[in-house]
């Protein structure tokens, strides 16, 4: 798929979704939403695709958030509902997600981010939420910061719409792992291979459960965590991987 401002491609089983507007810092429109989710709806429904990376165009803009001169206009309800749309659908997506911040992540930017499973920045990237400093306030990305982040940070960062770094963003919740620029692309491709070789059917029940699990009360969760395990352990992948491990091969899982 090439849609000029949003690219999709599948490849060794990685779905790869790239925000392709470098010269405008990869800011998003109301089509790349559109396209956004046509791609992960198809990346969902595809037995060949079982991890999702996505990414910005170029070496420096990850995501600068809403192209405010298209987003920005007299009927903004169907272009907000739209995006609210796509970060819950990341965030509960059923396979594996990794951002790949290849630079600078602002405003809806971190919301992409956040929705996905992993995050891996370059060590140069910085990361900011400047809503605020310009008269708005970071809405529906709330919802996944406050996931990831102590409230108190949270709010610092919301209220001041200040720049931060990578390792402040790793201190206080929003990334999972900071690499160099040299290592950067060997490192992702690392993790996406990982991904790949294990259980897609697995993960899918796991993230499922976790999320079902995450407003319950601790009794109930480990409960239905129990019986979640027991659905797990009657997969054939967990067949084939616990029968790889007694014979000291590397499993090859089936997504069955």
């Amino acid at each position: 798929m090439d849609n000029s401002g949003f690219l999709y491609s599948v490849d060794n089983h990685v779905a790869r979704m790239t925000i392709n507007r470098e010269s405008k810092r990869n800011a998003i429109t109301p089509d790349t939403i559109t396209n956004f989710l046509t791609a992960l709806e198809d990346a969902k429904k595809s037995d060949d695709v079982r991890v999702i990376c996505l990414t910005g165009a170029g070496e420096k803009v990850f995501c600068a958030g809403a192209d405010l001169s298209k987003t920005m206009n007299k009927d903004n309800t169907a272009i907000f509902k739209n995006y609210a749309k796509l970060i819950s659908t990341l965030a509960t997506f059923p396979k594996p997600t990794v951002a790949r911040v290849n630079g600078h992540c602002l405003a809806g930017g971190i919301g992409l981010m956040l929705g996905c499973d992993i995050v891996i920045t370059k060590q140069s990237a910085t990361f900011s939420t400047p809503e605020v400093n310009v008269g708005l306030f970071p809405m529906m990305i709330g919802a996944l910061i406050f996931q990831n982040v102590p409230r108190k940070k949270a709010m610092e960062m919301i209220m001041l719409g200040e720049k931060m770094s990578a390792a402040k963003a790793m201190e206080i919740g929003l990334v999972t792992r900071i690499v160099p620029e040299k290592n950067f692309d060997a490192q992702v491709e690392s993790v996406l291979t990982a991904l790949c070789q294990k259980s897609p059917l697995g993960i899918e029940l796991g993230k499922q459960a976790f999320a079902k699990a995450e407003d319950m009360p601790l009794e109930d969760a480990v409960q239905m965590l129990a019986g979640k395990l027991e659905e797990v352990a009657a997969t054939q992948d967990a067949k084939e991987g616990i029968a790889a491990f007694l014979e000291k091969r590397q499993p090859i899982f089936s997504g069955k």
